[in-house]
């Protein structure tokens, strides 16, 4: 799958529009970003194919209802709730370079961009004014009050809910590690293993090192899908081996994009798709069905028969 990425119009004039054609030329599903340049109803006009949409909790929640509202009117088939970021990272590049925020077409009419930002990064400031620290479990339950559409939870690291922070007035907000078991009995229709492309904390995990934590814990109850390093068919294998039901890739679907437009972000997803292939025939899987565990082994698992 497309994991979702903002601004794609920074890597070509085409934008999420030309990065939609490529999924649905590989029948592949695509997550469109909140950040988005080009907005729902262009994306959802682009092709015919199978996306769903990722959100923010804001603090201003009309916000949010009429982004869930737009996506699903415009045929998208999920909502991907982002957990992991109740405020924005240190990116330290982002503050150096002073980052701007381009335009965001799906916000318009919404929210303002507009921010002064002291020198900083202008999108760091913008994240900081909109969305909101409180975000907490009882807020899934508003979510899937206002849509039809299965949510997913976006950013687990933990199986346990063993790492919150308690926010204004009392309130419980997320952390980096937000909860499989936690996010599956509140009503969440599948999880996403991700640790935001590793911006948001310094020394968090890996996803890869913590996918098999999270599939444990939920128990097959609903589905794991992963995110995070992916950059060859082997890293596909790998996470599904360890128990992921679909994996999503972000960075390389945006070389592509920069290099050759839509053909080149076609062409990473074939490329990734040929090279699990060859993984596959290579170790005698002949489906999907056939990557077990047995064909995995850990770090951890290596230091371990070495004693």
């Amino acid at each position: 799958m497309i994991a979702p990425t903002g601004m794609h119009k920074l890597a070509h004039p085409k934008g999420e529009m030309a990065t939609a054609r490529a999924a649905a030329a590989c029948n592949t599903i695509m997550v469109l970003s909140f950040s988005s340049n080009c907005t729902i109803e262009e994306v959802a006009s682009s092709c015919n194919a199978i996306r769903f949409y990722q959100l923010y909790a804001y603090q201003r929640r009309d916000v949010s209802a009429k982004l869930v509202q737009r996506a699903q009117q415009n045929g998208f088939k999920a909502i991907v709730l982002t957990a992991d970021a109740p405020k924005s990272g240190r990116r330290e590049r982002d503050i150096k370079n002073k980052m701007v925020v381009p335009k965001l077409k799906n916000l318009e009419g919404l929210l303002s961009v507009e921010v002064d930002s002291e020198g900083g990064s202008k999108f760091e400031a913008f994240t900081s004014r909109t969305r909101d620290p409180s975000l907490n479990w009882k807020d899934i339950g508003w979510l899937k009050s206002i849509t039809t559409l299965p949510i997913l939870i976006k950013g687990v690291l933990t199986a346990e809910d063993g790492n919150i922070v308690h926010g204004r007035a009392g309130k419980v907000i997320f952390s980096i590690d937000f909860a499989a078991r936690m996010a599956v009995d509140v009503g969440a229709a599948g999880v996403i293993v991700s640790n935001h492309g590793a911006r948001q904390l310094d020394y968090v995990p890996a996803s890869i090192s913590v996918l098999e934590e999270v599939v444990k814990a939920v128990d097959g109850r609903v589905p794991v899908l992963f995110d995070g390093g992916v950059r060859r068919g082997t890293d596909v294998f790998k996470a599904l081996a360890l128990g992921a039901q679909a994996v999503m890739i972000g960075r390389p679907v945006i070389y592509g994009l920069a290099a050759k437009g839509e053909h080149g972000a076609r062409q990473v997803i074939e490329m990734l798709r040929n090279e699990l292939e060859l993984t596959m025939s290579l170790n005698g899987c002949r489906s999907i069905k056939d990557i077990t565990r047995s064909y995995v082994r850990t770090e951890h698992e290596r230091l371990r028969s070495s004693l």
